[in-house]
């Protein structure tokens, strides 16, 4: 008897993920995306270098932007608190037993200023312990040891060199011999220049400062001496931090509008081989994954090379960045979060660039794909009203932003409003397209064909349109809202002094501090800081001293919400001839005299002198000159601290306004040449020795730095945008030049045709782009009173930098495209096979 079955029994019905191969298949699929990329890596070259280069940059800025200002807790260790004595003081050594007793343990640091001889520059005898509990940070040994008796010392660099000591030496200095034993600095400040003995030597002291923890609790008789570390800084959200990860998430949606496009002709490549998968049985779920694989394949690889390439470009020009912010930084002192952001934001910025790509290859059916032959491009109507609906409300939100900032807020209004103006144009991209192609419908064939391929194939050509705008779209904004908040002659912004000139301030200056004494000095004593001004410039080289007298005067502009900035010199003789101005170059009736553009101009400007200054309650008619006479010179310096505008001695003496030394607010020296770091370290020295305080010029830059390199930042960033598109495109569109060449076609056509693409990309992104600019300055400046309103950016319209966008970077695209292309397929009658 048989005991075999008829039937076999029936097999428990697979789960979902059992159908559908499960984890096993997404592994093998994900192998076959890894053995394609390192296959065609070179294809895949120039997504794989924009990731590499935007990960390497955001290292290197992130790195320096943080790393360039002082240390946070400067001058105070690892305390929270600092007391600072003044000495010879009688008091001093009980205030320093009771922050002994109420906070121990204390550091005390001892100072005494000392004059080197034959010069006016200074330095420190300074006594402080090495291995004290707060102040190991701010000394460090360059070489030997550090003084342990009486009889030894370590110098700076600076000293060494100023006295002519090295380690072994022996130094005779205020009757004392001590040998030299060591090299030594402080990290967070390379321009102090000390010398160290050990703690008890220093005898007469004229500064004593003691690092403390104080956790908030100052005794309240010694709270005027104390300065927490605490208040040194203030918590910003304009940071090197934020600017850099703003910076990077715009960078990082630009390449992943440019990788879309690559991983369209990528995806198009492997049309074949992806088409054979497909009829093995994979889903269009492992399908996509083959394409989404690969762009996070090219993410981490991005990633990891940027990294290694970011971190050697950190360590190479991390000792240039010592140098110039003058304070030592840790070799891996890195934003590690700016950093890690960075890193994730490459990954998934591929990803997203190869997400569109992958749901459009699965709907090619099996049989087109296995053909090699693309499915013709469906007809998408796309509306331009989302866009214009979020460019209105972009327009808005930077409104809002512009009238919070009258009041120094409104930063998330306006983080939001770019966001908000970017995603618009980034849904206009293709209506523009389409437009483009419509208005191209009577050109030559060669233009009408590039043109009608741009609107056909938007979902490739789009992303590109869009990443060019936004880059000519901030560059457009940086240079209109630059060239409108320059040109504010009320609120005179930029340098406020040039390289060669430093001004010399006394207590009661410009420069003047919340600690300045109340009353003005005598007469006497400006002749003796008069004397230290002229000493400090004798040590410059210099004999070009001016000195700035201050009146009772001040110009205010009535109506409009805008108020005058910056002092008001009075322009004797002696000032204006040292800016080469005579009697003959300006009205013996003018009240004043500024190199302001367009200041003449303003009405309903006042001269407020005696007890009016300004308009308000208890403002006296008699006391303000209304609508003076202002006329322009040249001459006079640009800078905004610098005697940039100055009451003539006419209206001095008209007005009854008293003038002499004894309101001398400081004096300006100029160079021949170009102040040096230890020269102004010097003369802040000498002068805050003498209780005066010294202004150089500011990292501010001038309106034109900023336009032109705005302009020159959106030109290469759209020609580099281009050159990838179109490389991008002509790759996509090879079977149709294969066409052309095959019916005839000359070089001179598929010249022509890869010429107008790069022109009509490059001339509508600057348009869309400029468009955009202006839509969010116009919104800034509309409700901005303080900086001239809406007016401001229709006045001072940058016009060549401008032109040169709109007209010069399509041109020059359009030449390059020109001359880079025509050469004839290697294969007319068939597309290589992969």
């Amino acid at each position: 008897m048989s005991t075999a079955l008829r039937e076999r029994p029936a097999a428990p019905a697979p789960s979902a993920g059992t159908r559908n191969g499960g984890v096993p298949a997404r592994r093998a699929v994900t192998r076959w995306a890894w053995r394609l990329f390192r296959r065609e890596w070179r294809q895949q070259l120039l997504v794989l270098a924009l990731i590499t280069v935007a990960v390497a940059a955001t290292i290197i800025g992130a790195a320096a932007a943080t790393n360039n200002p002082p240390p946070a807790h400067a001058g105070f260790g690892t305390a929270t608190d600092m007391a600072t004595f003044q000495a010879p003081d009688p008091h001093m050594a009980s205030q320093i037993a009771a922050l002994q007793q109420r906070f121990h343990p204390i550091d005390v640091i001892e100072n005494q200023t000392l004059a080197i001889p034959g010069s006016i520059n200074t330095y420190q005898l300074r006594a402080q312990n090495p291995h004290g509990p707060y102040g190991q940070p701010m000394l460090s040994l360059v070489s030997g040891h550090f003084p342990a008796g009486p009889g030894e010392v370590a110098v700076t660099s600076g000293v060494a060199s100023d006295f002519g000591l090295r380690i072994g030496s022996v130094w005779h200095q205020g009757g004392t011999a001590r040998r030299v034993v060591g090299i030594v600095q402080n990290p967070q400040s390379l321009l102090d220049e000390f010398a160290l003995v050990a703690p008890g030597q220093v005898h007469n002291p004229t500064q004593v400062t003691v690092l403390f923890d104080g956790h908030g609790r100052p005794p309240a008789t010694l709270a005027k001496f104390i300065t927490g570390a605490g208040s040194q800084t203030q918590a910003n959200v304009v940071n090197p931090e934020s600017i850099s990860v703003a910076g990077l998430v715009v960078g990082m949606l630009l390449i992943a509008l440019v990788a879309v496009g690559g991983f369209t002709v990528l995806a198009q490549r492997r049309l074949r081989s992806l088409g054979m998968l497909a009829s093995t049985g994979a889903t269009d779920r492992h399908v996509r994954l083959v394409v989404l694989a690969n762009g996070a394949i090219v993410g981490m690889a991005g990633a990891v090379l940027g990294l290694v390439l970011g971190l050697a470009g950190w360590l190479a020009f991390r000792p240039e960045l010592e140098q110039t912010s003058h304070h030592l930084i840790p070799m891996f002192s890195l934003p590690w979060g700016v950093i890690g952001l960075a890193l994730l934001l490459a990954v998934v910025a591929a990803v997203f660039a190869a997400w569109l790509p992958a749901r459009a290859i699965t709907r090619v059916p099996i049989v087109t794909a296995l053909s090699g032959r693309p499915a013709p491009p469906k007809k998408v109507r796309r509306s331009a009203i989302p866009g214009l609906v979020l460019l209105v409300i972009a327009f808005i939100l930077f409104g809002w932003s512009g009238s919070s900032s009258n009041g120094n807020g409104g930063l998330d209004k306006l983080a939001l409003g770019l966001v908000v103006l970017i995603v618009a144009v980034i849904l206009l991209a293709p209506f523009c397209l389409a437009v483009l192609a419509r208005l191209g419908s009577r050109t030559p064939l060669s233009v009408r064909l590039a043109l009608r391929d741009l609107s056909r194939y938007r979902a490739r050509s789009g992303s590109a349109l869009a990443a060019i705008s936004i880059g000519i779209l901030i560059a457009v904004i940086i240079s209109v809202a630059a060239a409108a908040r320059y040109a504010n002659v009320l609120d005179y912004a930029g340098p406020n002094l040039a390289s060669n000139q430093l001004i010399v301030y006394t207590p009661n200056g410009q420069g003047a501090g919340p600690n300045a004494p109340g009353t003005p000095p005598s007469a006497a004593t400006i002749q003796s800081m008069a004397a230290k001004a002229h000493a400090i410039a004798t040590d410059l080289g210099s004999r070009d001293v001016v000195a700035l007298e201050n009146t009772d005067a001040n110009l205010d502009h009535h109506g409009g919400g805008r108020q005058w900035s910056g002092p008001l010199y009075v322009g004797t003789p002696q000032l204006l001839h040292a800016f080469g101005i005579t009697s003959s170059q300006y009205s013996p009736a003018a009240d004043i005299l500024t190199m302001r553009p367009g200041l003449s101009g303003l009405s309903n400007m006042h001269l407020d002198y005696g007890n009016a200054k300004g308009p308000g309650p208890g403002t006296s008619s008699d006391h303000s000159l209304e609508n003076p006479a202002i006329q322009e010179v040249s001459a006079l310096p640009s800078g905004t601290s610098a005697p940039n505008t100055v009451i003539t001695e006419h209206a001095v003496r008209t007005l009854g306004l008293q003038t002499g030394p004894d309101t001398v607010a400081g004096w300006l020296i100029q160079t021949a040449n170009p102040l040096t770091s230890a020269q102004i370290h010097n003369a802040q020295v000498a002068a805050g020795a003498a209780h005066m305080s010294v202004e150089t010029r500011s990292s501010v830059p001038t309106s034109a730095t900023i336009v032109n390199w705005a302009t020159v930042f959106g030109i290469v960033l759209a020609l580099a945008i281009l050159a990838m598109s179109v490389g991008l495109i002509r790759s996509e569109t090879a079977s149709d030049l294969r066409t052309l060449a095959a019916t005839g076609a000359s070089g001179r056509t598929r010249r022509n045709i890869t010429a107008a693409t790069a022109g009509a990309l490059g001339f509508t992104g600057a348009v869309l782009g400029t468009v955009g600019g202006y839509v969010g300055t116009a919104g800034w400046f509309r409700t901005n009173s303080l900086n001239g309103g809406v007016g401001a950016i229709f006045t001072t319209v940058p016009v060549t930098n401008l032109l040169i966008i709109l007209i010069g970077m399509p041109l020059v695209a359009a030449i390059g495209g020109w001359i880079f292309a025509g050469r004839q397929p290697r294969d007319l009658g068939r597309q290589p096979l992969e």
